[in-house]
């Protein structure tokens, strides 16, 4: 995978299809390969896709100090300068729906639509894993068994109704014992998360925006989809119904397609 550098570190991309570019930007503990092909390969016959590995994650550079949510928008930027890229869709899920906030933010101009999944925009009404989900996630991680961790996170993120997918669940299982994230840089990544909040700003943007929930989401509740929908009321929400965290692995084609119309639309 090539690098490129940014600022005082290195990003780990890879990229790939035709047609405008979309910059991928991917959530806590998860890496480049984490959107999965049954997602990604639809999106590359309608986009140039540039997907990334955060500061600290795969072969991006190690983690030397904490970061902030800010930070890693800064890190997305310097990418697209590097590769020289003026305007793009931006798609960030869960803790990279954050950065795709923060993004936008910092430079309207150059995302083109925007499309924030599964994520949180702090403020009044917010809300990030409820505490049973966080002490279940605590507890596994406190364990230092690997095996325990994968298997804790795949039954946060995923609806019951898909939980005892073995097949779903081996291809989830093979992406993180192939690049692990160390457990200091999801730590930091979490602090990062809990700082964020980007509430009273968000009415700033007004760049096309598609918001995607679902309504079995442990991690990161509902409620959150429309606290920034009500924040931004020019967006489009869209509520998967009995789907988790990751929406876009139980339901890729939907959530492709879904994409593709909204960047479609505002060409």
């Amino acid at each position: 995978m090539p690098l490129v550098p940014v600022g005082e570190v290195e990003l780990s991309y890879e990229r790939g299809g035709s047609g405008p570019p979309l910059l991928a930007i991917m959530g806590m503990s998860g890496t480049l390969q984490s959107w999965g092909e049954p997602f990604l390969g639809p999106l590359r016959q309608d986009f140039d896709v540039i997907a990334y590995d955060h500061r600290g994650v795969g072969e991006s550079s190690r983690m030397e100090e904490p970061f902030t949510i800010a930070q890693l928008a800064g890190d997305a930027a310097g990418l697209l300068d590097a590769l020289e890229l003026d305007s793009v869709d931006v798609l960030g899920i869960s803790m990279g729906g954050m950065v795709a906030q923060e993004l936008a933010l910092a430079d309207p101009g150059r995302v083109r639509t925007l499309t924030l999944g599964c994520t949180y925009c702090g403020g009044e009404g917010s809300a990030l894993a409820p505490p049973l989900t966080a002490q279940r996630m605590a507890t596994a991680m406190g364990s230092g068994e690997r095996e325990q961790v994968i298997r804790a996170t795949w039954e946060i993120c995923i609806s019951p109704r898909l939980r005892d997918d073995s097949a779903l669940y081996s291809v989830f299982h093979a992406n993180a014992l192939a690049r692990p994230v160390a457990r200091d840089v999801i730590l930091a990544q979490a602090r990062a998360i809990f700082a964020h909040d980007t509430s009273g700003r968000l009415s700033r943007l007004q760049m096309p925006t598609l918001i995607v929930h679902g309504t079995a989401d442990d991690l990161i509740p509902v409620q959150n989809a429309h606290i920034i929908a009500g924040h931004m009321p020019a967006a489009r929400l869209e509520i998967f119904e009995d789907v988790g965290h990751l929406f876009f692995w139980e339901e890729p084609a939907r959530s492709a397609e879904l994409v593709r119309d909204h960047a479609a639309v505002h060409v």
